[in-house]
């Protein structure tokens, strides 16, 4: 599979005035269609107004994509919306190369407004989106990086159905789930069944699982039981089934991490030539679009080595879920290389590693404190200028302890939510947490079809 250059939104800049445009003016930016386009539309589209979902999310997503190009770029910060009459034309779809273009055809002096001819045409050249909005511009200039804009407001739960609906179509995923001796844990395969991403083999001790089934009035005599007689003979079995290519994916239940993963660590059949890395996806209301965050659950005090290897899942991860050429920001306390912090050397090395193509399908920038990483406006007071600070879509950490307080905070303070996944392996393995929830352990098994089915595609 070859993936197309990035085409992100417009960087920071100062806009434009009413005083400095004129009739004839343009301005166009790319875009690729990825899954983070699709998660904040779930609880607009419930809405009984919006009874047809398609149509609804049509018109949302042409007017984000408009509003960017003009409220960013053209005019700027600052601009104003007078009124808008816009044409939906054809399907806005995953994976679509857009460009977006704003053309000045009127010019109002007394309101100091602008007409703009907006066109949105897709990469077999059709026209997507037509129509005219009306500004008014700004008066004086105004810096984006000084202008907040409105959060979007999402949940993880809202990128669940947009996930499903992509992954609907794709084969079923065979799929070890190891020891799924709890309640929440064995109702997770039920839910990930019944939404049509996995035929489960339930790798466990037979008579734990039908007690839980019982006491969970869940019936399980359809689906197939490898029966083993603990927790660590179910992680070296579930390892097992996926080195001889019986399952797909592999999902840890009720046992520990240490279980799950070593045997799968000692399988030379299961490695590749990469570290094995986890991932965790998350979103939280206080950042526009889904995130990753790694490695904060495998790689204790990772090596330069190892880190690198560390990015390049994340990278992949990424490329899988619709992130054309992710923005990879490598985090460090501070912003600046200091010979006596390493992970600020590190960070250097993987960028200039990145430059010379050792690390290759993102944009590498680092080191980047926390702040710089996600915060536009952080970035522009301590003048880093870069196409990563303040839209990170990936976000790697110095290491495991870092990592995991980070993602506790995050999920915990900052009610962010969140799906874990393990790369590296011949196969996906979502690692879940005994306190994730069952819309978690879902998004978790969509984003592992989806990395099956990248799998199936891609060159042996």
């Amino acid at each position: 599979m070859v993936l197309p250059p990035a085409c992100p939104f417009p960087a920071p800049s100062k806009g434009l005035v009413f005083d400095d445009i004129a009739v004839g003016d343009t301005s166009s930016m790319e875009h690729v269609m990825s899954l983070h386009d699709l998660a904040p539309l779930r609880e607009a589209l419930a809405a009984p107004e919006n009874a047809d979902g398609n149509d609804a999310a049509q018109s949302l997503l042409g007017d984000a994509l408009f509003a960017r190009l003009i409220g960013m770029q053209f005019p700027g910060p600052g601009t104003r919306y007078r009124s808008q009459k816009l044409q939906y034309l054809a399907p806005l779809k995953l994976g679509d190369r857009l460009t977006l273009s704003a053309t000045v055809v009127s010019r109002d002096t007394e309101r100091k407004s602008l007409g703009l001819f907006c066109l949105c045409v897709n990469q077999d050249g059709q026209n997507v989106v037509s129509g005219e909005i009306h500004v008014f511009a700004p008066l004086t200039h105004r810096d984006s990086g000084q202008c907040a804009l409105p959060p979007v407001h999402f949940t993880l739960g809202d990128m669940s159905q947009p996930l499903l609906d992509y992954v609907r179509p794709l084969p079923r995923m065979r799929m070890a789930v190891v020891h799924p001796c709890d309640t929440l844990s064995l109702q997770s395969v039920f839910d990930a069944h019944a939404a049509g991403i996995i035929d489960p083999v339930l790798v466990a001790p037979r008579a734990r699982l039908e007690a839980v089934a019982a006491e969970a009035a869940l019936d399980i005599s359809a689906i197939t039981i490898e029966d083993v007689p603990h927790s660590h003979a179910a992680g070296m079995r579930a390892a097992e089934m996926a080195a001889a290519g019986q399952v797909d994916a592999l999902m840890k239940g009720s046992l520990h991490t240490d279980e799950m993963m070593a045997p799968i660590v000692s399988n030379a059949a299961l490695r590749t030539k990469r570290r094995i890395s986890h991932c965790f996806l998350m979103q939280t209301t206080a950042y526009p679009r889904p995130f990753i965050l790694t490695d904060a659950a495998i790689n204790i005090s990772p090596s330069l080595d190892e880190k690198a290897d560390i990015v390049r899942n994340a990278i992949e991860l990424a490329h899988a879920t619709g992130v054309v050429l992710p923005r990879v920001a490598i985090l460090a306390a501070v912003e600046t290389v200091n010979p006596r912090m390493q992970a600020t050397l590190d960070a250097a090395a993987l960028c200039k590693m990145a430059d010379r193509g050792q690390i290759s399908g993102g944009l590498l920038d680092g080191p980047l404190a926390f702040d710089n990483a996600v915060s536009p406006a952080a970035a522009h007071i301590k003048g880093i200028v870069s196409e990563v600070a303040g839209r990170a879509d990936i976000l790697v950490v110095p290491d495991l302890e870092s990592g995991n307080m980070l993602a506790k905070q995050l999920e915990y303070l900052a009610g962010a939510s969140s799906a874990g996944l393990v790369l590296g392996a011949r196969v996906p393995i979502v690692l879940t947490s005994r306190a994730d929830s069952r819309e978690s352990r879902l998004a978790s098994c969509a984003i592992a079809a989806i990395l099956v089915q990248r799998y199936r595609e891609l060159p042996p």
